[in-house]
């Protein structure tokens, strides 16, 4: 039975993988852990715009009916239609203040 002849190019590759150098491996890249970014708190109000839509006033959200008061009264002024619109604004709170009690347990 005859036998296979080698193919040319597979005798090429052979020939340069051995030649070659020994590859190096790569350091995979740390994974950065991201900024965990707190979520802002926002709260519902009332705003008074103007016809540019500026914003005139803003009320609470359980004071509907005074907001469209105030809208009103803008309106029959004269200076143009305003109206009431719900807003969302970002919360801010203060943080708390430490106590007396907690700063001493913090010393012990």
């Amino acid at each position: 039975m005859a036998r296979k002849t080698a193919s040319r190019l597979d005798k090429r590759r052979e020939a340069e993988a051995a030649e070659a150098p020994p590859k190096k491996k790569k350091k995979k890249a740390s994974k950065r852990k991201k900024k965990v970014v707190a979520e802002a708190r926002m709260k519902l109000f009332w705003g008074i715009f103007s016809p540019s839509m500026k914003r005139v006033a803003l009320f609470d959200f359980n004071q509907k009916k005074q907001a469209q008061k105030r809208c009103d009264e803008l309106t029959a002024k004269g200076k143009g239609d305003h109206f009431v619109m719900k807003v969302k604004d970002e919360i801010t709170e203060p943080l708390p203040e430490p106590d007396a009690d907690t700063e001493e347990a913090a010393k012990k």
